[in-house]
């Protein structure tokens, strides 16, 4: 089943250049959506939850997995 990444993310933010990094370096092509905006981000935080303060997120298959760690935990449990 092809997986369907999404990551959220922000200019200028070294987390979200990495969380990129990891996934071109597995050779996984995903989704970018920047956000910004501080409205528009400060919108997108509390669509995901009230944990959720920083960038990047990444939604596997719609799933929020997190950020750099959340990633790599995902990545781990799909043996990528």
């Amino acid at each position: 089943m092809p997986l369907n990444i999404v990551v959220f993310s922000k200019s200028a933010c070294p987390q979200c250049d990495i969380v990129k990094s990891l996934l071109k370096a597995k050779g996984l092509a995903f989704e970018e959506i920047k956000i910004d905006d501080e409205a528009q981000r400060l919108a997108f935080y509390e669509k995901c939850g009230p944990a959720v303060r920083q960038m990047p997120q990444v939604f596997i298959n719609d799933q929020r997995v997190g950020g750099v760690a959340g990633l790599q935990a995902a990545l781990a449990q799909l043996k990528l």
